[in-house]
């Protein structure tokens, strides 16, 4: 636990918090002059035993439960990166998941500049795997141009993406599937992703990968075998990524190399000199 980093952001976002917009009565005579809420008034508004709140800003409460910390993040107001910053300074770990459901499904527009901006295939997709943007490259991987609204969809559930992602049932379906599972874990009330995990459920050939329960892997710098539409077989690395104010989106850079044996060489990890 940073005691120092957590006290400061918690009494700095509470001192934000009228009162008044609460329905507590601000003293006109002698008695308590700091702004905002006092801790007090947190316990009130969170239904907690009091004492609870005061434990946790001055660092008193080792391993606080997460749901004590997302009440707090709520009431307060905070955005992501604060949320983000709570859990770390009390938790010394990352959140669990978004603060909000809606977060991760939009990002800035610049965004779609940005891909545009990208030689390779590049695109970006929000936290359920919904289409946000991607570049003229990207879409001439697809027959007819043809860009699907949502990736997994299209990767686990679409027989033209399995055609497409050569090897499916071995290079892609293995590693793809628990990435559902993993997302489903952090966003356990998102309704896309709940409608895809039924879909694969109800699909004898994705059920067995989904209820096998391997561990989460990350596409970051893996390389498969791909069917481009108009370059034909190869294969394509991926670079993953994820825009810092849409927790579970993701920017996916895909160079591909076409040939149906892995002939190119792989670059070497990069590291600070």
């Amino acid at each position: 636990m940073n005691k120092t980093a957590l006290r400061a952001l918690l009494r700095e976002r509470r001192a934000l918090i009228a009162p008044e917009s609460h329905g507590f009565i601000r003293s006109t005579g002698q008695g308590r002059r700091a702004p905002g809420l006092s801790q007090h008034q947190v316990d009130q508004l969170l239904h907690r035993t009091l004492g609870t709140y005061h434990r946790l800003e001055s660092g008193n409460y080792p391993n606080p439960p997460a749901s004590l910390l997302r009440d707090v993040a709520r009431l307060f107001g905070l955005n992501e990166q604060e949320w983000m910053s709570l859990c770390r300074y009390a938790l010394l770990q990352d959140p669990p998941g978004p603060l909000h459901l809606s977060s991760g499904k939009e990002i800035p527009g610049v965004w779609q500049e940005a891909v545009d901006g990208v030689r390779h295939m590049a695109y970006v997709t929000d936290a359920s795997w919904d289409m946000l943007a991607y570049n003229e490259a990207f879409t001439r991987m697809f027959p007819d141009s043809q860009v699907p609204a949502n990736v997994m969809r299209w990767m686990v559930l679409d027989p033209v993406g399995r055609a497409h992602l050569l090897d499916w049932s071995t290079a892609w379906a293995p590693m793809v599937l628990p990435q559902l599972r993993g997302a489903l874990a952090s966003r356990p009330e998102d309704e896309t992703l709940r409608q895809i995990e039924k879909e694969v459920m109800a699909d004898p050939e994705t059920a067995p990968y989904y209820g096998a329960g391997r561990p989460f892997p990350h596409p970051d710098g893996d390389e498969r075998p791909l069917m481009h539409a108009e370059l034909g077989p190869g294969w394509v690395t991926m670079c993953a990524a994820q825009p810092l104010t849409a927790p579970g989106a993701r920017l996916m850079i895909l160079v591909f190399h076409p040939g149906t044996q892995r002939s190119h060489p792989r670059a070497p990890m990069l590291r600070s000199p």
